[in-house]
């Protein structure tokens, strides 16, 4: 009898060839591609070889700017990354405390429910003129522009989550004589958690791109700064690289946030102890 296609497990040392596959294959396309180009112009910018991105980023890991005395690509991930973490910690916070509220207690719910849907539904982008208005140019409109990109979505999910938890548990909690605190704290709280891990994994890449819009359009470093910056010189030879390494800053994050929740909550990806 043939196994069919569905029912088919991948070993995880087969996963990691099928999963690096596409990507070389991708490389290897994008390298035919670059190389005809420069056979055709040698001093195409469009789809620069290796050699050339090698050179042109080993001058910002590197060679101190002349006028700050920072090793640039250093300093642009800094930054970066100290934005976007103080953005996702602070929407993490938020919604550990008003997500759990609204999906545990229904008068909160009908009560902060319509507002948090009704700032879910903005393009986030939008309000960017208006955060740089009433906040500066500095980094709290950053900041608040991830917050506000990415918070309402994250409570909206924990909410619904938590609010869908068999009502079982809670009866038996309150038979107990479990008050609304403890409920929360004994019951909501633990099988939260792995959805708030889960939660901030979905909402990596939206934070991404709030943070690269906002320091494409009022900052002096930063990695959306730096290509933004670079682009009006056509220097693809260092936006490829950028974008590569947010790729890669992106993947990292996804995976430490997929085996904390695996080490901290193996019970919520059917493993045990």
């Amino acid at each position: 009898m043939t196994m069919r296609w569905v029912n088919r497990q991948v070993r995880r040392g087969d996963r990691l060839l099928l999963g690096a596959a596409p990507i070389v294959v991708l490389a290897l396309v994008y390298l035919v591609m670059a190389a005809n180009r420069h056979a055709a112009n040698p001093l195409d910018k469009i789809l620069p070889l290796p050699g050339s991105m090698v050179e042109s980023m080993s001058v910002l890991l590197f060679q101190p700017d002349p006028l700050s005395g920072q090793l640039v690509f250093w300093a642009d991930t800094l930054a970066s990354l100290q934005r976007l973490g103080i953005g996702l910690g602070i929407s993490t916070l938020c919604t550990l405390v008003v997500g759990i509220a609204l999906g545990a207690l229904p008068p909160v719910r009908a009560t902060l429910g319509p507002l948090v849907t009704g700032i879910a539904v903005i393009p986030p982008i939008a309000l960017l003129p208006i955060l740089f208005i009433a906040l500066g140019l500095g980094e709290t409109a950053k900041v608040a522009l991830i917050v506000i990109g990415v918070a309402p979505v994250m409570i909206r999910d924990i909410a619904a989550h938590v609010a869908s938890l068999p009502r079982e548990q809670i009866i038996k909690a309150q038979t107990l004589g479990a008050s609304s605190w403890q409920v929360i704290i004994r019951v909501a709280l633990p099988q939260a958690m792995p959805r708030l891990i889960h939660a901030i994994r979905l909402a990596l890449g939206p934070a991404w791109v709030f943070l690269i819009s906002a320091e494409a359009i009022a900052s002096d470093v930063g990695l959306g700064y730096r290509i933004f910056l670079v682009r009006r010189y056509l220097s693809m030879d260092v936006i490829i690289p950028y974008v590569a390494w947010i790729a890669l800053l992106a993947i990292l994050m996804d995976v430490a946030l997929t085996v904390l929740s695996r080490r901290l909550f193996p019970w919520a990806h059917g493993e045990r102890h």
